[in-house]
């Protein structure tokens, strides 16, 4: 029978409990757990534990939170661990110093079909950028971020209406499974890994951080480049363009969630006049009109479209140059 493999796993959010839950009730070994250190969060400035050390308390793992990843005490207090493997999920970049120490390497779970999509931000940039299908990736960690030897993939369907929080949910439980995949083969001594320039088939698509500049909407643009960016921004950080408010000479920032393309023809030109459709506001884009229903005005909450006319009219708003 193999021998166990011991783990220290290495997260911060929610998309990492799911991996981290899935590792445990697969029967793994899970020695420690690092995350980041507890901060202060929210109006009242409260101090909160990350995801993952909840997850871990509540299974009465051991928890590490390093300030910072270089320091000797934190390459120490790995050390004695005696871990055969590190997997890094949603954590932040691992110095040299940290992701050698383990004898099988360290192995991260990245959110897109590498090489493509190499950055912080894969499951936004693949729905703003049109793809159709996306995955998840485990890969060995070297020097330089999102270049390791790649060790297994699994694919995944990007449907039209699918949201950026939507895959972000697929692709968790996608990858949560694919990390007990590799663990698998790793105890099993059959692991398989590939270079990540063997699989350099076509140009390579970036996957940066996003800012507010990226999430700016451009009426010019055509309705498919639009809906693209609304699906793969939302829930997070989400596409916003300004509009004036004419009756109180003000222009207001609008962040928009949920739209749906129609077949109506837009005027040539910039229009700046919306319009009322079937349970939402149609904006005009370069060729057609694009029907939104769930919105946010800057200083409100989150809306739907009744709720927003409940209290507002279209008439009095219109789209900035």
């Amino acid at each position: 029978m193999p021998k166990e493999l011991r783990i220290v796993f290495m997260g911060t959010p929610s998309f990492a409990v799911t991996v981290l839950d899935r590792i445990i009730n697969g029967g793994h070994n899970v020695v420690s757990v690092v995350t980041a250190p507890d901060r202060p969060a929210g109006r009242g400035q409260q101090i909160r534990k990350s995801e993952v050390k909840l997850y871990a308390e509540s299974k009465d793992l051991s928890v590490i939170q390093p300030i910072h990843l270089k320091s000797e005490g934190f390459n120490k207090e790995l050390q004695k661990l005696n871990a055969d493997i590190f997997i890094v999920v949603a954590f932040r970049m691992l110095p040299a110093v940290v992701w050698k120490i383990p004898p099988k390497g360290t192995i991260n779970l990245h959110a897109s079909l590498l090489p493509q999509y190499r950055g912080a931000a894969p499951i936004n940039w693949a729905i703003i950028n049109g793809e159709v299908k996306t995955g998840v990736t485990t890969f060995f960690i070297n020097e330089v971020i999102d270049t390791g030897d790649i060790i297994k993939k699994q694919e995944v369907d990007i449907h039209e209406q699918m949201t950026a929080g939507e895959l972000h949910d697929v692709l968790m439980n996608c990858g949560a499974d694919l990390i007990n995949e590799t663990l698998k083969d790793i105890q099993n001594g059959t692991i398989r890994r590939s270079h990540q320039k063997k699989e350099m088939e076509s140009e390579l698509k970036p996957a940066p951080k996003i800012f507010k500049a990226d999430c700016q909407i451009r009426w010019t643009d055509s309705i498919d480049l639009i809906s693209n960016k609304i699906r793969g921004l939302s829930p997070y950080p989400g596409a916003w363009c300004a509009l004036k408010n004419k009756t109180k000479d003000k222009v207001v920032s609008f962040k928009l969630f949920v739209s749906k393309k129609t077949t109506i023809k837009a005027p040539k030109g910039l229009a700046k006049t919306l319009a009322k459709g079937e349970n939402g506001i149609l904006f005009p884009c370069s060729d057609y009109y694009l029907l939104v229903t769930e919105f946010q005005m800057e200083g409100k909450r989150r809306m739907s479209y009744g709720e927003f006319i409940a209290g507002n009219s279209i008439e009095d708003f219109e789209i900035m140059d």
